[in-house]
Parts: structure tokens; C-alpha cells; sequence
């Protein structure tokens, strides 16, 4: 049987990678401030992030938690992408009320916006939030050669988009981020 294009450039990818997390919360950073690790937050999202990412065999090498800032979030997103990290994923701030401010701050810094994500997981959340999934502008890109994923803040949100599309797909958007 002859091999999809998607096999082919997934068959010689890297099956590891480091992993940078960033917690969006206001009320949780003025509760726990610069936590280093989810579990110090009580950042039920980002320790869901953490346990599927290593689970998976990758390496969470970054982890922040920030209030929902531009300036404040911009400088996460600064060090992760200065940091070992091949990935750099977003927690929070990707609604529609007025200090969800990720994809704001976010998305002007793409290089190249990667479109297929939101949709697929919008798609994929329908199932289980029906319409509600209007809602959310998660959103996807590169940028300085490491793809970006902004997720919602809910844990069963940044489990889905992990477990049925960035964890799968890592190998393959790393190779093509760096050709």
C-alpha cells in the first residue's frame, strides 16, 4: 500500500520535543504570582499541558504564568521563543470579553499564521461545547522558526487541542517551521 504524503513527512520526523507553556490568568497570578511549575499555580490546564506533553515523551522546559497583559505576555512570549523551547503554547485569554488580550498580542508577531489550527479545533470541539465554539479564537503561527499555539484556558480545551492535534502533528510542523 502506497504511503500518504502526510506518513511520508511524518516517517522521518523528530518524535521529541521541548515544550514552553504559558498561563494566561489574572486572578491566578495575583494569587500565586511568577509560579514556577503548574502545579505551584494550581494551574489545572497547564498541568494537563505538562503531564500529556511528557507522557508523550517531550520535555516541558518553560513554564510562566502571567496576568492578562499585553506588555507582561509579550515578555513571556519573548523568553520562550529565546528559550531551548521548539514549541511554545498559550493557556487563556482567547475569548471574547475584554481582557482576553492573547490573540491581540499574539498574532501580530506571526511570521505565518497556521489557519488549519483553529479551525480543526473548533471542528473538534463541537462535539463537546456544540455552538458554543464561536467563542473562542484559538489560533496558530510561527514565529522567529517556532510555531506558537494559543489555546483557550479550560483544561478539557488545551487537552483536546494536545492530545488530537499538536501532540500528533508536533514532528511534522517542527520539520517544515525549520526547512
Amino acid at each position: 500500500m502506497k504511503e500518504s504524503t502526510p506518513e511520508i513527512h511524518k516517517k522521518d520526523a523528530k518524535k521529541s520535543f521541548s515544550f514552553a507553556l504559558i498561563t494566561i490568568s489574572t486572578s491566578r497570578y495575583e494569587k500565586y504570582g511568577d509560579s514556577i511549575s503548574p502545579d505551584e499555580a494550581e494551574d489545572l490546564s497547564g498541568k494537563a499541558m505538562k503531564e500529556l506533553l511528557e507522557a508523550a515523551g517531550n520535555n516541558v522546559s518553560f513554564y510562566r504564568l502571567v496576568p492578562d497583559e499585553k506588555n507582561t505576555l509579550l515578555d513571556a512570549i519573548s523568553s520562550a521563543l529565546s528559550s531551548s523551547a521548539d514549541i511554545v503554547i498559550t493557556s487563556g485569554g482567547t475569548g471574547l470579553a475584554p481582557k482576553d488580550l492573547t490573540i491581540e498580542s499574539v498574532t501580530p508577531l506571526f511570521e505565518k499564521e497556521i489557519p488549519g489550527f483553529g479551525e480543526l479545533f473548533r471542528y473538534k470541539s463541537l462535539e463537546d461545547i456544540g455552538t458554543s465554539v464561536i467563542l473562542t479564537r484559538a489560533s496558530a503561527g510561527v514565529i522567529k522558526g517556532k510555531a506558537v499555539f494559543c489555546l483557550p484556558g479550560s483544561p478539557n480545551a488545551v487537552k483536546l487541542a494536545l492530545s488530537k492535534i499538536i501532540i500528533p502533528e508536533a514532528g511534522h510542523i517542527v520539520r517544515h517551521v525549520r526547512e
